[in-house]
């Protein structure tokens, strides 16, 4: 079934592949994050592979004892113990993957004491707990993205919604959601999050959750705006008039009419939740210690002046990405404005 874009969407594909530092921002910043899916894959302290015995063993999906091996002990094996490594090689062999480490791998074996300095087998250097930072920085990248995009896809159907509501049936009700709107964004989220990190260990979910109970909030007067222009249209007061749904009108009349402010508006979120994110790590209340995050190795660059590798890969790494959505967030705003034409 081939799929054909109409006239008017193929236009505006046009003038996004014409924004060149847009485009291309959109192609680095897409394999950047295919890639950090497959972190595991990348960065691990578990084989890819083992051929034991002439038996394929995966550990990278499961759990291998000691004793599988030939080993003494019932416990998980430690592939990086040399005396494992031996038991494995005298009967056969295994993958590894290119960084042999996991986010949350202690190195034992550093020629220098941690933070190290960037080496052959550490490519970006180590962190002050001795784990090796480009598997944090791959790590990182992935959580930070997938929190952002999920923020603002939880963001967007709630702000959407609200302001669909407000717009259409204005009156008492968009009185009455304005008013709260007003009290609700004044309250200091940062103080929120500080009283419930005293009661509770925060992690993704809660985070997640408690950021998007103020997130919603960019949407509304964009859509507000829109429903509140378009719901006295011709073809708006011919459907009411005809015993349409208000539903029906609301979702499938004047939501087109928004839906392209909402997209210019979408990766400006996920930026803005990528850095809150990033902020609260900072911070000391986002993510539980050891998670794998960019804003714990901007506050480990503060605190190891002495490692300068941990601070400009923080920066470059945050940089970086902050800078692409950037970018791509332009080139979806100029190629939905029908007044931008490029060549």
């Amino acid at each position: 079934m081939n799929m054909k874009l109409t006239k008017l969407n193929q236009r505006r594909l046009d003038n996004f592949k014409s924004n060149k530092r847009g485009y291309y921002s959109f192609l680095i910043f897409s394999f950047l994050f295919i890639v950090s899916l497959f972190a595991n894959f990348i960065a691990n302290e578990r084989p890819l592979l083992i051929k034991y015995n002439k038996n394929f063993y995966y550990p990278i999906f499961s759990y291998y004892s000691e004793t599988t091996f030939g080993g003494d002990f019932e416990t998980e094996a430690d592939y990086k113990d040399p005396y494992v490594r031996n038991l494995i090689y005298e009967k056969g062999w295994m993958i590894m993957p290119i960084i042999p480490y996991s986010y949350d791998t202690i190195i034992r074996d550093l020629s220098s004491p941690a933070p190290s300095a960037p080496s052959k087998s550490n490519w970006l250097g180590t962190d002050d707990q001795a784990r090796d930072v480009l598997s944090r920085v791959i790590y990182g990248f992935r959580i930070s993205v997938l929190f952002g995009f999920t923020l603002t896809f939880f963001s967007m159907i709630i702000g959407v919604s609200a302001g669909a509501i407000q717009g259409y049936f204005g009156g008492k009700i968009d009185l009455f959601f304005q008013r709260f709107m007003e009290v609700w964004s004044a309250i200091p989220t940062l103080y929120v999050l500080i009283i419930l990190a005293s009661m509770i260990q925060p992690n993704f979910w809660w985070l997640l959750l408690i950021l998007l109970l103020f997130s919603w909030m960019g949407y509304v007067g964009v859509v507000r705006a829109e429903f509140l222009r378009a719901r006295n249209f011709d073809y708006i007061r011919a459907a009411r008039a005809l015993g349409v749904s208000n539903t029906t009108i609301m979702f499938r009349h004047l939501l087109p009419n928004a839906t392209i402010a909402t997209i210019t508006f979408l990766p400006f979120s996920l930026s803005a939740s990528v850095t809150a994110l990033s902020g609260l790590d900072f911070l000391g209340f986002g993510l539980p210690p050891g998670s794998a995050s960019l804003g714990e190795m901007v506050n480990q660059g503060r605190n190891n002046l002495q490692a300068p590798w941990l601070g400009i890969t923080s920066f470059l790494t945050l940089g970086l990405m902050l800078g692409l959505l950037v970018f791509v967030g332009e080139a979806i705003r100029d190629s939905l404005d029908p007044r931008k034409t490029f060549k």
